[in-house]
């Protein structure tokens, strides 16, 4: 197992450093990269681990939730052959958007998420799937325990932002939303990610 060297033994990878969560699959950590207020995509630099800029974002849109990944997870082909088409993984940790009812502005933060569902997103031919989780201690969403749960307007707007948030002018979109999965199979791709990430990195 290789770790980047850099800042590793005093600040733990958010990445490879943090555990996957207190209940894996059905409650994970989550590190945000990205709140509902910003218009600048963030991202974690895979070699250090610090949070940065990728680029402003071209659209008008916002993301509709906060944003990030579960750590100790890797889309491979094992969360590949989860999908209905002869799609790979993207080879990024497994994204992940969290629905909190009070407004989080902070990035860089983990949180403790329960899992709900996910979107499968097809992004230039490789599956980079969106699971869709509550914040775990958060009374308002308390009952949403499938993405069934959510209103439906909530559910559009997650779809619409992953389907647009690339879009250029003039240029034809490689980038569509396949389909909204609920929260057994969104289990399923986590699992498979785990093991996609030991595959890579190790136990």
């Amino acid at each position: 197992m290789t770790f980047p060297n850099p800042f590793y033994r005093w600040r733990p990878h958010p990445w490879h450093g943090l555990e996957t969560g207190p209940q894996p699959p059905q409650l994970v950590y989550a590190y945000i990269e990205l709140t509902p207020f910003d218009l600048v995509k963030y991202e974690v630099e895979k070699t250090t681990g610090y949070l940065k800029v990728d680029r402003p974002q071209r659209t008008s849109s916002q993301p509709p939730t906060l944003y990030g990944f579960i750590p100790r997870t890797y889309c491979g082909a094992r969360v590949g052959a989860l999908t209905s088409g002869t799609y790979r993984g993207d080879g990024d940790p497994l994204d992940i958007c969290v629905i909190s009812e009070r407004p989080i502005a902070k990035s860089e933060v983990i949180l403790t998420a329960r899992v709900i569902g996910g979107m499968l997103m097809i992004d230039n031919g490789d599956a980079d799937d969106k699971i869709i989780a509550v914040l775990a201690n958060d009374r308002f969403w308390e009952s949403a325990n499938d993405v069934s749960d959510l209103p439906d307007v909530l559910v559009e707007r997650l779809r619409h932002y992953f389907s647009t948030y690339k879009l250029v002018p003039g240029k034809e979109s490689t980038t569509f939303i396949e389909r909204i999965y609920d929260a057994q199979h969104a289990m399923r791709v986590i699992e498979a990610a785990i093991q996609d990430y030991i595959d890579m990195y190790g136990g």
